[in-house]
Parts: C-alpha cells; sequence; structure tokens
C-alpha cells in the first residue's frame, strides 16, 4: 500500500534538506519494480535472452504531495525517477527525475502544472491499449510515442479541466527555448475526452515543431482517437490514428535492426487498434490486441502486430506474466517488438516477469 508521510521525512529520504512540514501538507511514496526474462529473435543479432527491468513499465520511485492552500485550492508536486531493477542504473538516459518532474496548483477550475510531463496524446494511447503501453504487446511497436522524451513533454506547460458531466480535457504547451525563436523545437498537445460508467472514449492529438534556427522542417502531428467498454465480462478496446509530418511516428529502434538498406520512419501513416481484455475471476486475466500500421508514403512499408499475454495477481500488488507478440513486417518495415522501455531487435519476443507495486 501507498504510504503518507510528512513532506519534510520524504524530502529527506532523497536527500533534500528538510523543510518544516505544514499540517495540510503530505507526501505520498510510491513505486513499480518489475523484472523478467526476454527472448527476442528475428532480427539481424539473432536469438536474444536476457534479464531486464520495466517490461510492463519501467520501474520507478516517486513522491507526490499537495498542500492545502485554503480556499478550495491546493499545491501540488510530482517527482518519479526511473531506474533499471536488473543493474541499479537510472533510466531515461540517466536524468533524476526523468519520468515526471512537475509542480503546480489546483482547485475548482481544475490543474496548472509546469515541469516534464506526459504529452495528451500519449495519455490517449495508454488508456486504450490492452497491454497499458508496456509488455511485448506494447502499442508503441507501432503507433507513435508522442514529444521529445518517449511520451513526455520538456518544459511543458499544462492545463487539466475539471469533470464537467463525465467530460474532461488537456491542454499542453512546450517551450522550445530555442535562441532567436519562440517557435523552434515547440511543442502543443490537447486532449477531449467523456467517461461514464463501462464507457470511456478520448480523442488525442499532438504537434511538435522540428524547426531549429537554421534549418525549417515543418512539424508532425499525430492525432488519436480511442474508446474502450467494459461489458463486464470482457472489456473491448479500439483507436485510430492519423500522424503526418516528419517525427510524426518517430521509430523506436533507429539501429537498423534487420540489416537492410538505411531505415526511414513513415511521414504518413494510419494506424489501427483492436483489442480485449478478459478477466476471470479476481487473480487472472488474458489480453490480445491487433494493429494495423497503413504506410501512405511511396515505401508502403506496413506492418501488423499481433499480441497475445496472461497476468496472474498473487495479490493487490504483485502480479505474475507471460506476454508475446509478433511484428509482420512488409516491404521492408523496421518495426521492432519491444516493451515499456526498451526498443527491441526483432520481429518476435516472449516475456516472463513480475510485477510489485507499492
Amino acid at each position: 500500500m501507498k504510504h503518507k508521510v510528512l513532506a519534510a521525512a520524504a524530502f529527506a529520504a532523497v536527500g533534500i534538506q528538510a523543510v518544516p512540514a505544514l499540517a495540510q501538507s503530505s507526501v505520498t511514496i510510491y513505486g513499480l519494480i518489475d523484472t523478467g526474462l526476454v527472448v527476442e529473435s528475428g532480427g539481424a543479432a539473432g536469438h536474444v535472452t536476457k534479464l531486464t527491468s520495466g517490461i510492463s513499465g519501467g520501474s520507478r520511485i516517486g513522491f507526490k504531495g499537495t498542500e492545502d492552500l485554503g480556499g478550495g485550492m491546493s499545491a501540488l508536486f510530482l517527482l518519479e525517477t526511473g531506474f533499471q531493477n536488473d543493474t541499479g542504473a537510472l533510466g531515461q538516459g540517466g536524468l533524476l527525475f526523468g519520468r515526471q518532474s512537475y509542480v503546480g496548483l489546483g482547485g475548482g477550475f481544475g490543474t496548472v502544472t509546469a515541469g516534464r510531463q506526459y504529452t495528451p496524446q500519449y495519455l490517449v494511447l495508454s488508456a486504450v491499449d490492452p497491454f497499458g503501453t508496456g509488455y511485448a504487446g506494447d502499442a508503441a511497436n507501432l503507433m507513435p510515442n508522442t514529444g521529445n522524451g518517449a511520451s513526455r513533454m520538456d518544459n511543458t506547460v499544462k492545463y487539466a479541466s475539471p469533470s464537467f458531466g463525465g467530460v474532461t480535457g488537456e491542454l499542453a504547451y512546450g517551450f522550445g527555448e530555442t535562441a532567436g525563436s519562440t517557435k523552434a523545437a515547440s511543442q502543443i498537445g490537447a486532449a477531449v475526452g467523456y467517461a461514464n460508467g463501462p464507457l470511456y472514449v478520448r480523442l488525442g492529438f499532438h504537434g511538435r515543431n522540428n524547426d531549429t534556427t537554421t534549418t525549417e522542417t515543418g512539424s508532425g502531428r499525430s492525432t488519436l482517437l480511442g474508446a474502450t467498454y467494459n461489458f463486464g465480462p470482457v472489456k473491448l478496446h479500439a483507436a485510430y490514428g492519423i500522424n503526418k509530418g516528419l517525427n510524426s511516428s518517430p521509430l523506436r529502434n533507429t539501429t537498423n535492426p534487420y540489416g537492410t538498406s538505411a531505415i526511414v520512419a513513415s511521414t504518413d501513416s494510419a494506424d489501427m487498434l483492436v483489442g480485449v481484455t478478459v478477466p476471470f475471476g479476481v487473480q487472472h486475466t488474458f489480453l490480445a490486441s491487433y494493429i494495423h500500421k497503413d504506410d501512405k508514403t511511396k515505401l508502403n512499408q506496413d506492418a501488423d502486430q499481433f499480441a497475445l499475454g496472461y497476468r496472474y495477481a498473487m495479490s493487490k500488488r504483485t502480479d505474475l506474466y507471460a506476454m508475446y507478440a509478433h511484428i509482420k513486417n512488409k516491404n521492408g518495415a523496421p518495426y521492432t517488438v519491444g516493451s515499456s522501455i526498451e526498443a527491441g531487435s526483432g520481429n518476435s519476443a516472449w516475456n516472463l516477469g513480475i510485477r510489485h507495486t507499492f
């Protein structure tokens, strides 16, 4: 379970000088540790067998807190660091709080936060993917992870609305911070959705300006409509996305995994996802999805992903899992089967692991 402690104690735990605790302030310490065996095949490297971390979701430890400011308003923050449980190394390229890092204000008007945050479009994808953008069946193997930090935006101000009869919205802007230009390297994201009982539907958008101080290369735009409907014995998942422009659908593995000619990311594509989540009792869950990537460029590098999985809940906090996915690439398409934080090395992969939350 999550443990609530005073703010001063939490800051001391990460080596930051403690500050006076306020009666209406609290911090929650939480985390995820995920480790498993991965067997990849189909790439130029042949079979790759490894013990790795963050298969279902990146291993992490986080601190989030609120302070009651009165009048229905509160201050809030979140600091989340990723790490590799198999080696102890920091994730996200060694960033201390590379997963998320923001501070803001919340109240009846919604919340306004500033820092490193998830893109609204990615949050749609993770909500409608049966595999939660993790495991071998990760939808991001074929569908775009938007942002400049694998689903995250740096230097971002985000507004999230309260619910109006089940309707919510988000708007985010990431400063490019390029000298001499307010437009170069900037990003914008938005989402609007509706949730009521078993129905969830959401539309997300992400735009990324690719200009530099010396070159104008235009923007990449990704739009995603996703939905789920929970019938009880089965939950249905569906999504459709349109991606246009440079960096609208970046490749996860850019190292030429199949040893063919130089690889090129699609600049004009459409994605379709259908899937199911099927629980049996309180311990067993079966997952399945199919994703089609329709490359509309002259290369016509389409791809299809088939994924199956099983998760066994040993408790409310500990799961065992077994997952498999295979990608059928066409016309030299370079897509690989990865997981939550890894790009993968071939077109097939098995996962066997354990996931523990606290």
